[in-house]
């Protein structure tokens, strides 16, 4: 019987502790946002916040949308919702890693028509 008991103490300890580090990063990222099915589409509009900068020249005004990025954003997403491409907005912001997008970073997503 002591046997069996070493033997569930060599396998299961293991088997324990990750399982409750499995548990612990589910958690860890669920807490920070890190996705589930639950998450809202980048695309959809719940108030995202876009501001624009107005430069004015002798003969024109260009007004520039800029995107604040947020949780779950991809340079993908950004660009299908105001229907410009992800080449676009990479040409636009030059510097700018697709792959590292952070909260609260500001984009240049194109240009607005101008005001009359």
């Amino acid at each position: 019987m002591r046997r069996d008991h070493r033997q569930l103490a060599h396998f299961g300890a293991p088997a324990v502790f990750l399982l409750a580090v499995t548990i612990f990063v589910l958690i860890l990222r669920g807490g920070f946002g890190g996705g589930g099915s639950d998450s809202k589409p980048a695309h959809t509009d719940t108030g995202a916040t876009v501001s624009s900068t107005t430069t004015s020249t002798s003969t024109r005004t260009v007004t520039t949308r800029l995107y604040t990025i947020r949780s779950g954003d991809t340079l993908g997403a950004v660009a299908v919702h105001f229907g410009v491409t992800v080449d676009d907005i990479i040409a636009l912001n030059p510097g700018i890693q697709p792959t590292a997008l952070r909260v609260g970073q500001k984009i240049k997503v194109g240009k607005a028509p101008a005001s009359k």
